[in-house]
């Protein structure tokens, strides 16, 4: 691993002031510090943020949710106000990592996470976020990586499990940086590799996340993930559903996709073909087929279509009947 200077901040201020291009913040460290140790990352400086009491806790804020971005995993999955009113995001977050991972990583990490993708995680072979001309999993073994936007420079897919369900949500992010603290719309916040190759959203280098507001949702929500297996994994396909409704029909539908883009993927046709209508077997299948009109595979991701189409249907099947699939 590189030397490094190591700054402890004891406030968002202090945090700003020592972060730039040759630093980086340092809160779980779960995925961090492999990623210097692998020399993947090799930041100059590192800045701890883990004692900024601003960063953590689950509070109100008016009617919505203020979650903390040092919030861990296991603290958003042991809330019950959480649970009560958000049971997407708890359903997402339910099988990420490891508990011992769990127990460390946190909401602003899990956000900000660097690709998986074992082309990126390799500095021995060719990557375009590493600075190289090509994307090696474009033409190589590219079974893991995205089903949408493979028109990208770099077709990783986003790691964020936390993120679909909250841009379902429309939650916001907060950010801290020179020019003063100010809002996101999550679903701005992700950005494709074309605009930064270097970056997977739109944080400056002195930018801090500092939490997440989630409005008040009075709809039915429901997360639905496929993985290779049940014990510590990524997903491979992640459908987050959230369904404002009138009675029994559809007023409004929300659904974000996970693990096939490199940003969360709002299937924007799916939600279309839903409005007005009953969610049924016949309804779900119907939207799910939409959600995966504009797929476009690699050469040995094929079958990602057909999960990410079963994800959709299961997604909003448990969102209308309450009942996790």
């Amino acid at each position: 691993m590189k030397t490094f200077a190591y700054i402890h901040a004891d406030s968002i201020s202090t945090a700003v002031k020592n972060l730039g291009k040759d630093s980086l913040a340092l809160a779980g460290g779960t995925d961090l510090i492999n990623l210097m140790k692998d020399h993947i990352l090799e930041p100059g400086t590192l800045v701890n943020i883990k004692g900024i009491g601003e960063l953590d806790g689950i509070s109100a804020a008016g009617d919505s949710l203020r979650i903390g971005a040092n919030v861990t995993i296991t603290e958003i999955l042991d809330s019950a106000e959480v649970a009560s009113r958000f049971p997407a995001l708890q359903e997402a977050l339910y099988d990420v990592a490891t508990p011992q991972i769990r127990n460390m990583s946190t909401l602003g990490g899990n956000l900000c996470a660097r690709p998986r993708c074992w082309y990126y995680r390799n500095e021995n072979t060719p990557c375009r976020k590493r600075g190289d001309s090509i994307c090696a999993a474009v033409d190589g073994d590219n079974e893991l990586h995205a089903i949408y936007g493979t028109d990208q420079p770099c077709v990783m897919v986003h790691p964020s499990s936390a993120a679909p369900p909250l841009i379902a949500y429309r939650a916001r992010a907060g950010v801290a940086g020179k020019d003063g603290p100010r809002e996101i719309p999550l679903e701005r916040f992700f950005t494709m590799p074309s605009v930064d190759m270097s970056r997977e959203n739109v944080l400056k280098p002195d930018d801090v996340l500092t939490h997440v507001v989630i409005p008040p949702c009075t709809g039915r929500s429901a997360t639905y993930e496929v993985r290779h297996k049940e014990s510590h994994d990524w997903p491979l396909a992640l459908a987050s559903v959230v369904l404002e409704m009138d009675g029994r029909r559809v007023r409004q539908a929300r659904i974000v996709l996970g693990g096939v883009a490199p940003v969360p993927w709002r299937a924007a046709s799916a939600e279309a073909s839903l409005a007005g209508k009953e969610i049924s077997e016949l309804t779900a299948t119907d939207a799910a087929a939409r959600a995966v009109e504009d797929a476009r595979p690699l050469s040995g991701n094929k079958f990602k279509v057909q999960l990410t189409r079963t994800a959709v249907k299961r997604a909003l099947l448990a969102a209308a009947t309450g009942r996790r699939i």
